[in-house]
């Protein structure tokens, strides 16, 4: 995954910070479980959103205690209680991880050397969970397919990344999934390869990488496409993604407490999307800007 999934911590509880932190350590120990200890370098924010909210989901409640650890060997601190969710959420992680590398080699962006951090990792991810290695397999297939032919519809490229969270929730939950679940989930998703692409499309311009907003809208940097109507039309395509969470969410029954993920998808979501929006990688934007404001 990409990390882009956070909560907005100023108007997070204290109680809420302290499940997400300890959340964070069990999915790691369970990368470790599953995939080793070299594979916990993948850890991202996004998985562990995903324990927490299909946890909440399923009613699998977890046990928070003090412990320590590889990385906190000296002082202990909350950590939640591997389970099985956790172990199929480990292996997902290591499985995303080591196919983003092999991607990157693929197009000619390195990675040989990390993707061995976690080629071992990968193996014991197949082999104990082989439904989750081929919903991910066979989806970022899709996804290279669909970015190797240049597709110019923002809606069609970011299909493959929304079907794989989409069908891991129903993998996931089991008996507890429905239509509301898959549609969070696969809104989710979506949202995540997109304010990627948003957020690398300068980066993506200057290398001629494929990304879905240049060869829709065809604007020179991430400025210009977020201006006029290209603006709008982007803009709308995440207030549509907004909405569609806020109208799931709403229909999904909570075993538990879900101000957390009431927090993360409601306010951090919104709040990463101006983040990546108002920030630039184009060096004349830059520039204008810093002349504006010596003015």
């Amino acid at each position: 995954m990409f990390g882009y999934v956070r909560a907005d911590t100023p108007h997070l509880y204290i109680k809420d910070d302290v499940l997400y932190r300890a959340m964070y350590c069990g999915v790691c120990k369970g990368i470790a479980q599953v995939c080793g200890n070299a594979a916990r370098m993948g850890l991202s924010y996004d998985i562990t959103f995903l324990s927490v909210i299909l946890h909440n989901i399923k009613g699998e409640d977890v046990k928070i205690e003090k412990q320590h650890c590889l990385t906190h060997c000296i002082r202990s601190r909350q950590m939640a209680e591997v389970d099985e969710l956790t172990r199929r959420l480990g292996a997902l992680n290591t499985l995303l991880a080591y196919y983003k590398f092999t991607d990157d080699i693929e197009d000619g962006d390195g990675g040989r050397g990390k993707r061995l951090f976690f080629k071992k990792g990968y193996k014991r991810a197949k082999a104990k969970y082989p439904e989750i290695e081929r919903l991910v397999r066979e989806n970022l297939a899709e996804q290279s397919k669909i970015e190797r032919a240049n597709t110019e519809s923002v809606d069609r490229a970011a299909d493959a990344t929304a079907n794989i969270l989409a069908e891991f929730s129903d993998y996931a939950l089991g008996e507890k999934a429905t239509q509301y679940t898959h549609k969070l989930f696969y809104t989710l998703g979506k949202w995540i390869y997109l304010i990627d692409a948003l957020d690398d499309y300068d980066k993506d311009r200057k290398k001629g990488a494929y990304n879905p907003f240049y060869y829709e809208y065809n604007a020179p940097c991430k400025a210009e496409l977020l201006k006029g109507k290209r603006g709008e039309e982007v803009n709308f395509i995440f207030r549509s993604l907004f909405f569609d969470v806020r109208e799931n969410l709403a229909q999904i029954t909570f075993a538990f407490n879900r101000d957390l993920s009431d927090n993360i998808l409601l306010r951090g979501l919104p709040k990463t999307t101006k983040e990546v929006m108002e920030k630039t990688d184009c060096k004349g934007c830059k520039k204008s800007k810093k002349e504006n404001n010596t003015k």
